[in-house]
């Protein structure tokens, strides 16, 4: 059974949906969840999931040494998804999870990625480029965002009355009910 670490930043609806999924499986369980912000909603999802959880500081992160590392070891953490995680992962994180960390981007990569394309941005950015589809992205990570391979995309029509909430709300659809299955796919084909 492979161990799950989910980094997440904000509330937490696609932790959740994994979690959800991955709590009768027999591939892999979330053993940890991560937070770069003690205010994190997807914390407390992670405490109804009975699912152990720690918020940590830049400098832990980026530290090959330091508190992030050892709690991977701790859990024996065997696969890293970055569910709405902000930040750039470390080149230790990269090297040692190659081909394990997967990321979801609210957009049709490469079109509307990289620093600072996050939520509702990447929506308003869609919108302003008169754009007729969009969807999600589903990627393996390396040391650039947005930039690692590609290993499923959906999509979704953008109409004109479309707004950035109107658009979120589309794409939310997309990643709960894809996120969890390709997650779930890439950890098999791993084995």
């Amino acid at each position: 059974m492979t161990n799950i670490a989910i980094f997440a930043s904000g509330s937490g609806t696609n932790a959740e949906a994994i979690m959800n999924h991955f709590a009768a499986s027999s591939c892999a369980r979330v053993a940890l969840l991560l937070s770069n912000r003690a205010d994190a909603y997807a914390l407390k999802r992670a405490e109804r999931f009975g699912v152990p959880t720690a918020v940590f500081s830049r400098e832990e992160f980026r530290d090959p040494q330091g508190r992030v590392a050892a709690l991977l070891r701790e859990h024996q953490i065997g696969f890293i998804v970055l569910a709405g995680f902000l930040w750039l992962v470390p080149d230790y994180l990269t090297g040692a999870y190659a081909g394990r960390i997967v990321n979801i981007h609210p957009a049709l990569l490469p079109k509307f990625g990289g620093k600072g394309m996050y939520g509702e941005h990447v929506h308003q950015a869609v919108i302003a480029a008169g754009e007729t589809e969009s969807g999600i992205t589903i990627h393996l990570v390396n040391e650039q965002y947005d930039s690692g391979d590609t290993l499923f995309q959906a999509t979704v029509p953008v109409t004109p009355d479309d707004t950035p909430d109107t658009l979120a709300a589309k794409i939310h659809v997309l990643e709960h009910r894809h996120f969890p299955t390709v997650i779930e796919q890439t950890i098999q084909k791993l084995r």
